[in-house]
């Protein structure tokens, strides 16, 4: 995969530029984009930015994050505090997330997203209150392990990170779910999986793969 240098402001603004003339799937009057990466990746960085340069453009833009959306301890940490399998596979409530989030945003949905239900710190729901994003709004989700779970998104991008620069940026408690990340690399294959790959190896030195081609038009 050919990468070139680019900014991180001209990355957004690129991102930003192309998410306004993308069509909801199926017809949907919403926009929904998936920002795939490790924690250390800074996924929800990117998210709020790209919300901030979208609503410039007048569009409103809704973050979410998968840290809301962790299942109970009970069933996170069942194998222990550090098994890299649990994190990679059952950690993730996709079940609401698809019911919360997603598919409130399907042609014909409600619009009333839960920015988050689940509080992993206290391990109680978080009883936050539904939130309407409006008809041409967009949904940035954000957090690991995004893809591959058949999550409709119409656009997905994946922070890329080399194994030496997840491990170097990962703080010393989290060093046990590497082995996560390279079993989401290997199983997945996030850097084919997605539109937009950004490698940040060096978050000062962005470089990305480009847009992928503008939607046909009908």
């Amino acid at each position: 995969m050919r990468l070139e240098p680019i900014s991180g402001e001209r990355l957004t603004e690129a991102l930003a530029g192309h998410v306004v003339t993308l069509p909801g799937e199926d017809g949907s009057p919403w926009t929904r984009v998936l920002i795939d990466g490790a924690p250390a990746a800074g996924p929800g960085a990117l998210a709020e930015g790209l919300a901030h340069a979208l609503r410039e453009r007048g569009r409103p833009a809704l973050v979410v994050g998968t840290g809301g959306f962790l299942r109970a301890a009970s069933v996170r940490l069942e194998y222990g505090r550090e098994d890299a399998d649990a994190y990679l596979d059952l950690w993730l409530d996709t079940g609401a997330l698809w019911r919360e989030v997603l598919t409130p945003l399907d042609a014909g949905g409600s619009g009333r997203v839960l920015p988050d239900l689940w509080d992993p710190e206290r391990d109680r729901a978080t009883r936050s209150a539904y939130v309407t994003l409006p008809p041409g709004g967009v949904l940035l989700l954000h957090g690991a392990f995004l893809l591959g779970k058949w999550f409709p998104a119409d656009l997905a991008v994946h922070l890329s990170l080399s194994p030496g620069a997840l491990a170097r940026r990962t703080p010393g408690a989290e060093r046990w779910t590497l082995p996560a990340f390279e079993r989401y690399a290997a199983e997945t294959g996030p850097l084919d999986a997605a539109d937009v790959v950004v490698r940040l190896d060096d978050p000062r030195h962005p470089a990305w793969s480009g847009l992928p081609a503008p939607p046909r038009q009908p």
